[in-house]
């Protein structure tokens, strides 16, 4: 369940035992995965779950809001927008089985299933279970951005009051 480090950099969020824990059949199915696929698989997730992050809407205004509450001046202005720096995954402090789960739902749905599906077959196990741990990593992907909660902007080892931003939704009843 912790964090993969090297160098003093988190590489992933997740190790091959958290995806045997979630789906060990595949592993048994095709002996050809090994751990180093599945752990490149969860390198390349873990980059693309920040790259994700990076790209959203709640980083860009958290990152401007927690910027400007700490004097900063570190706002970058590129052609046409503001540019935010990426998400350093070192920060990340609260939710970490969230990002665990993340890692290995958006591993499964990308990489390691699409390389032993059948696609010839529409209704093959392993085409269903990439689109079943492709919407579990959207949802659970959601519930993180609008959470908010899960981010050590200034590195003080807490995540405080002021550091969380959840997404502000009106619940509206429509009768």
């Amino acid at each position: 369940m912790p964090f993969i480090v090297a160098n003093q950099q988190v590489i992933s969020f997740a190790t091959t035992d958290d995806v045997r824990a979630i789906d060990s059949r595949i592993f048994e199915s095709n002996e050809g995965l090994s751990e180093d696929v599945v752990d490149g698989a969860l390198i390349r997730s873990t980059e693309r779950i920040l790259a994700s992050i990076r790209t959203t809407n709640w980083w860009k205004t958290y990152w401007i809001q927690q910027a400007g509450s700490a004097g900063s001046s570190q706002v970058i202005y590129g052609d046409t927008d503001i540019q935010v720096p990426p998400v350093d995954a070192n920060l990340i402090l609260d939710g970490i089985s969230d990002f665990t789960d993340m890692c290995c739902y958006f591993a499964l749905s990308e990489y390691i299933l699409p390389s032993v599906a059948d696609f010839g077959n529409p209704d093959s196990a392993e085409r269903q279970k990439i689109g079943f741990y492709d919407e579990k990593y959207r949802s659970l992907f959601q519930q993180v951005i609008n959470r908010g909660d899960w981010y050590d902007f200034n590195g003080t080892g807490t995540v405080t009051a002021t550091e969380k931003r959840p997404v502000r939704t009106n619940l509206v009843r429509i009768r």
